[in-house]
Order: structure tokens, then sequence, then C-alpha cells
């Protein structure tokens, strides 16, 4: 059940998984396509990660940008309070991070920010 109490499709549910795993995994084609089809860009699963989060987190930079392109937004938390640019940073993804602070990620938002990831991992200068 969903928290309204109603049924949740165990079909549906698995589709989500999967959309989840294409963020993951770069699939930045089909995932667009599903997208394009009307699957919401701001998609969450059950711990608010959005497909940008996940794209960026795996250090999927093509994929980041099909998403911003399709309104993704850049600066949106999960339910943790972490931005799609602080994981970046904690995984060292440079060229995700590129693409998102180019997008107009703020370095500041979150707990730990982007930024104060970067300092924790001996890059402070990464957002000067």
């Amino acid at each position: 059940m969903d928290p309204s109490g109603d049924e949740v499709d165990a079909d549906v549910v698995e589709f989500a998984h999967q959309l989840f795993d294409l963020a993951r995994d770069g699939e930045t084609e089909r995932l667009g396509a599903y997208v394009e089809a009307g699957v919401p860009v701001e998609l969450t699963d059950a711990d608010g990660n959005t497909l940008l989060m996940l794209a960026a987190y795996h250090g999927h930079a093509a994929t980041v940008q099909d998403l911003v392109k399709r309104g993704a937004d850049v600066n949106r938390l999960n339910d943790r309070g972490q931005s799609p640019l602080a994981g970046a940073v904690f995984k060292g993804e440079d060229l995700v991070v590129s693409v998102l602070i180019g997008a107009g990620a703020d370095p500041d938002a979150g707990q730990p920010s982007a930024r104060a990831t970067a300092r924790m991992f001996g890059k402070p200068g990464l957002f000067d």
C-alpha cells in the first residue's frame, strides 16, 4: 500500500525500479524515451532520489545532461538532504560536477553541501 492506503500495482513498482536502473546504468537514450513518453523527469525512489541524482551519483554525465535538458531540477534534494552535485563530488565524478555546475547547480545546497563535501575530500577550491 502507498501512504494514502491505496493498493500499489506490482507491475508499476517493477517498472519504476527498471527506470531507476536505467538512470544508474547511464542508459541515456532508453531513459530519455520514457521521459519523452510521459514518465515524470522528477520521478523519485523510496529514498527521494531522482533519476538525475542516481545518474549523477553513478557518474553518467551524458544521462545527467539529457535529464537536465528535459527539465530535471539540478538542486532537488533527496530525503537525506543530499544534492546531486554533492553526490557527484563525493564519488569523484568530475565530468558530472562540470555538467551540473554548467546547469546552475548550487554548491551550497543540501547537507552536507557539495562545497563542504569538496573540502572533506581535499578539493577546497573546486567551487571558487
